[in-house]
């Protein structure tokens, strides 16, 4: 009985671990729910609460350590994304949502979803998933308005990135792995044995992604030479990674309600 309650609280308390080569240190705490992050035109951070029913706030994060709240009603807002001068907003609530746009003093709808967790960019078109059983893959163009769906009776979809090389990947939840969309329709797993994936970004590194569970959670790398990295462990709820410069990154830790900054050393 003893080992088996200390067993969780070690689980619950282990610190983050970072790998060799790598550093992090806490940016901002005491940010509760906090999930997506966004840097804006003015290089200013965006930060959302993910809470439900709209309840959901978007905040903004100034360099002296003040917080504003710039938009509240929102239901589980999981995805933020600088998007044309502006930034594009995601909810996971329930329902048909909208994908939302601020840009400058306006609040724009890009399109209607259900369950609509990352959202990316490839400089043309605007993609988002849909984390639900039988989920989606939009694209829409903005210059037309029109909405394609990719693909449909995705499970947990929860994160979609597009590289420089025009490269697509997202991941599947449920299954643990992350998929490259192929224009032939056949989808190729790339990465799999994963532990509730929940987030990817494609850089000049490779392919990240974090791990969106309680306990021991990590933050991966997938390089380009294929090797696979470990680059912080035991991470509660991991979300949003965001780059800022080649190696400089932000993290929202979601379980320990905090932002790390995470640097190449």
């Amino acid at each position: 009985m003893a080992l088996a309650l200390v067993v969780p609280a070690w689980r619950h308390f282990a610190p983050v671990q970072a790998e060799l080569g790598w550093a992090y240190e806490v940016y901002r705490d005491c940010i509760e729910r906090v999930s997506a992050l966004a840097k804006g035109s003015q290089s200013e951070l965006y930060v959302t609460q993910e809470y439900r029913n709209g309840k959901g706030t978007l905040l903004k994060l100034r360099e002296d350590g003040s917080i504003s709240q710039v938009m509240q009603g929102l239901s589980k807002p999981d995805g933020l994304l600088a998007y044309r001068g502006g930034i594009a907003i995601s909810q996971e609530g329930m329902g048909n949502l909208p994908v939302l746009w601020m840009h400058g003093r306006r609040i724009s709808t890009l399109l209607l979803g259900r369950s609509v967790e990352q959202l990316a960019s490839d400089g043309r078109y605007l993609y988002a998933i849909e984390d639900r059983t039988s989920g989606r893959l939009l694209r829409l163009d903005p210059t037309t308005g029109r909405i394609d769906i990719l693909r449909d009776g995705l499970n947990e979809a929860e994160a979609i990135t597009a590289c420089s090389n025009g490269q697509l990947f997202y991941t599947e939840k449920i299954h643990g792995w992350v998929k490259r969309l192929n224009t032939n329709g056949v989808d190729e797993v790339i990465w799999s044995g994963l532990n509730q994936p929940g987030f990817l970004l494609c850089d000049e590194h490779g392919l990240w992604v974090s791990e969106d569970a309680t306990h021991m959670a990590r933050l991966l790398l997938l390089d380009k030479t294929g090797a696979k990295h470990v680059i912080l462990d035991h991470l509660r709820s991991p979300q949003t990674l965001l780059r800022l410069a080649s190696g400089h990154y932000l993290l929202s830790e979601q379980g320990r309600n905090r932002i790390l900054e995470l640097n190449r050393s």
